[in-house]
């Protein structure tokens, strides 16, 4: 505003607020309230401040505070850089969060930059700070003129999708709405919990530790109504479960480790398999003596991350007659919570049934994480002779899962003069937790990311440490996403030292088709399929990226409270198939119903099966089968129905889950055309329900079985995408713009395949840029629900939002042409 001559006042007030979300419901990092009265000084051409206020609150004390020291410094004053310097360090000092506060140091920070901001405009333009004592904030005060380039949206302007269809295998590969989607979205769609409760049904909560490391020396449960650990609701379970007083024995125990450099201390670490253990590429002492340049034990720290599912954590478990159980699980993988609840009540496998119809989210949270809930229920339900269920609140879920693995990595790196690098050497110390849960796979995740650029050689030395934190276990992406992290860390290291531009180290060092094969080996397939190249290339035509480029050096060069940037990363993904089962039964009104072995998660894996299925069958070419899709049901998984189910994860059980059913429904069709040949003898057209009825009359077996094993040829093969980003930093980051494209091979369901891109990138947003999973000075966690745990939402996705999935051909060695999706492009968010 401007200040009027002579001696009359004006009246400054300003609020001001951070949060992890710009416009949502969260907790603030810091609010302020700011008012000065000022005027122009009669002696001088300077402002006077008459008299102020200034009020903060939400950075980790209990009530607001006025900085009155502050206010008394600054009244009467001739505001000068000087001054402000002066009211700043005694801000610091007041403005100091209590003990435990997350982000302390920002908190305080912000409340610098708020003082700033509210008096900068007045403040001279050619003034200069004594012993540089505003640490930059003086370079802000000269004029500038502010580059427009287009007032940023509140929320999100526009998006684009572009697919390339292939209608080769109809109705594989088209873009039809995913199944049951109508279902979930009128609330209709059956969970776990929406089950009802069985006569006498009897309700489970767990009691979780709040000791890091103790010996229990026993438990008493309140209120008496509640015995054996269970109640007659899911509340009053929950209710006991937080009155429960436990006798926790800390004598003569060593204190907790609750950091990696603790668990090196004290060599606490868990051992990984040999048959896990990657391989080092390359001779790293060679590549480090040709190199030009070199850093040496940089440092980086990576935090978790929580699933955060819709469903939280839930199982039902039933007993049955002649001393069976059976368990309806929200789990990814039932054949393994099967075998753990047959040795848990030591009774034969067979006795235990694990039913799993869908899943409410899982991301890795509902594997090895979803076991204790249904053996815990299974083990209540089988003492007690009487139903047991389990729903675990938000709280309780978020205290015992684990989450992503945090880490600590110190790496060191030679590189040439033109930015090609020649070796990179990491030492990385992986926080696993108490247990080991699926923590030796982290090593090899992590080196199969670690390889998306031509590193020259690549050595390592990965330890496990295990800690007193709670157990970490597989989170989308797992290892890999961090890996990811880690080498664009590395890349922008070099280039800042070098200083040249990030993309062009990233171009010099991206893999040619010979280096893809020395750093993969088997998994590299054929040249014409090393499509990155491609995608690359492609990209910066569609994102216009060099224009973009300029635009925003300028827009830096004009602007000094806000900066932009952008880049664009590569996606080298190892993909890894596994063995799979399927079943697929041919009713006699000709409908078909399917089971598989992988779960419905929300990923769509049922979508694409009942096109494949429709596909297969469909090849028989018989008369009325009108829109195949709707003949076909996929159904529940059941452990004792159909064996060797195993983990739906890694982004793969999609691929080949359909191609167990494709074999299924090619058994059938063989079995099926010597009747139909017979029958188009006698009648000419055969329909579809004629067929079937003819089938079972002549007593054909109209059910098949298979189990899918991948050839070692085609088990693992690479995915290729890029992403490229665009950031606004005044202290909150908005991502304006997203362009994505990803080589997918031939999708089997575009619009499925589309919703996991998005999906995947903006789970990675919150990994990277807004989600805090934290613990305090004891270990335990200190996030604990939606207030302190932010997740991405419509105000912090990209503004503009553009994905395309790319049809790179023919791939005779995958399942019809296609590739997995989802894992990989969470971890574009590294840009």
């Amino acid at each position: 505003m401007g200040i009027s001559s002579g001696t009359k006042m004006n009246l400054l007030f300003e609020t001001y607020r951070a949060a992890p979300r710009p416009l949502g419901n969260a907790l603030p990092y810091l609010n302020a309230a700011l008012m000065a009265k000022v005027s122009r000084c009669t002696t001088s051409n300077g402002i006077i401040v008459s008299n102020c206020r200034f009020a903060f609150g939400a950075y980790g004390t209990k009530h607001p505070m006025r900085a009155t020291k502050v206010e008394e410094f600054l009244t009467g004053k001739v505001l000068s850089v000087g001054v402000l310097c002066e009211a700043v360090k005694l801000l610091k000092g007041i403005v100091v969060p209590d003990d435990g506060t997350s982000s302390p140091a920002y908190r305080s920070s912000l409340a610098v930059s708020f003082l700033f901001e509210f008096f900068s405009h007045l403040l001279e333009a050619n003034a200069e700070s004594p012993d540089g004592c505003m640490n930059g904030y003086s370079t802000l005060l000269s004029p500038a003129k502010q580059l427009d380039h287009g007032k940023i949206p509140n929320l999100p302007s526009s998006a684009k999708q572009g697919v390339e269809l292939n209608r080769q295998y109809h109705p594989v590969g088209d873009p039809i709405a995913k199944s049951g989607a109508a279902i979930q979205a009128s609330g209709e769609a059956v969970y776990v919990d929406d089950i009802p409760s069985p006569t006498n049904c009897l309700h489970g909560a767990f009691i979780y530790s709040t000791k890091p490391f103790a010996q229990v020396k026993g438990i008493k449960l309140r209120p008496k109504s509640v015995g054996d650990g269970v109640a007659d609701t899911q509340k009053h379970a929950d209710m006991a479960a937080n009155l429960a007083v436990v006798d926790y024995d800390m004598e003569n125990l060593e204190p907790p480790i609750l950091s990696v450099e603790e668990a090196v201390r004290k060599s606490s670490f868990f051992e990984v398999p040999s048959i896990l253990k990657p391989k080092q590429v390359g001779d790293f002492s060679k590549g480090m003596a040709e190199a030009d340049h070199k850093i040496l034990s940089a440092e980086i720290k990576l935090g978790s991350q929580y699933y955060f599912y819709m469903e939280t954590q839930t199982a039902l478990a039933v007993p049955d007659e002649d001393n069976c159980i059976v368990v309806y699980s929200a789990i990814q993988c039932p054949e393994y919570a099967h075998g753990a609840i047959a040795r848990c009540l030591g009774i034969p496998e067979h006795n235990v049934r694990v039913i799993t119809r869908r899943v409410g989210g899982g991301f890795g949270g509902k594997a090895i994480r979803a076991m204790p809930v249904a053996t815990a229920c299974a083990l209540a339900a089988y003492k007690l002779h009487r139903p047991v269920r389990i729903y675990m609140n938000h709280k309780t879920d978020m205290i015992i899962a684990g989450g992503r693995h945090p880490m600590k990595v110190t790496y060191s790196v030679g590189f040439k003069s033109d930015g090609k690098i020649t070796a990179l050497h990491l030492d990385i110390l992986i926080n696993a937790g108490i247990a080991v849960d699926v923590s030796p796979v982290m090593p090899q995740h992590m080196l199969g990311a670690l390889k998306n650029y031509d590193w020259g050689a690549l050595s390592f030395d990965i330890k496990l440490c295990k800690t007193n934190h709670s157990s970490k276990s597989a989170m989308r992406a797992p290892g890999e996403a961090q890996a990811i992290f880690i080498s664009e860390a590395v890349i922008e290291h070099i280039a800042s030292t070098l200083s040249v531009d990030v993309d062009s180290v990233r171009i010099k060092n991206l893999h040619t088709f010979n280096s893809l094969i020395f750093f993969f080996e088997g998994s590299a397939g054929e040249p014409f399929e090393y499509t990155l190249p491609s995608i690359w290339d492609k990209l910066a035509t569609s994102s216009s990226f060099k224009e973009r480029t300029e635009k925003i050096k300028q827009f830096n060069m004009c602007n000094k409270w806000r900066k932009r940037g952008i880049s664009r990363v590569p996606i080298v993904h190892e993909v890894s198939l596994r063995p799979t089962p399927g079943k697929v039964s041919i009713l006699s009104d000709g409908s078909v119903a399917v089971e598989v072995g992988g779960i419905e998660l929300g990923q769509g894996l049922w979508t694409k099966v009942k096109q494949m299925a429709a596909f297969a069958l469909s090849s028989i070419q018989c008369d009325g089968m009108g829109d195949f899709l709707e003949k076909v049901r996929v159904i529940q998984s059941d452990t004792l129905s159909l064996i060797q189910g195993g983990l739906t994860a890694g982004s793969t059980t999609s691929e080949s889950t359909c191609e167990a059913i494709r074999l299924c429904c090619n058994m059938l069709v063989e079995r099926l055309i010597p009747i139909k040949e017979k029958l188009q003898e006698q009648m000419g057209s055969v329909k579809w329900s004629t067929l079937i009825l003819q089938a079972q009359s002549q007593a054909v077996n109209l059910s098949a079985s298979s189990y899918y094993v991948p050839d070692f040829s085609s088990m693992r093969y690479l995915n290729y995408g890029v992403a490229v980003e665009v950031n606004l930093l005044t202290g909150e980051t908005t991502i304006l713009q997203s362009d994505i494209i990803y080589d997918c091979g031939q999708s089997l369901n575009p619009a499925v395949d589309l919703g996991q891109i998005e999906g995947a990138f903006v789970q990675g947003i919150g990994f990277f840029m807004l989600e805090e999973y934290t613990t305090n000075a004891d270990g335990l966690v200190v996030t604990k629900g939606t207030w302190t745990y932010k997740i991405p939402t419509v105000d912090t996705i990209p503004k503009q939002f553009n994905v395309e999935i790319m049809n790179s051909g023919q791939h005779k060695k995958r399942v019809l042409s296609s590739k997995g999706i989802s894992l990989q492009l969470f971890i574009e968010n590294a840009s």
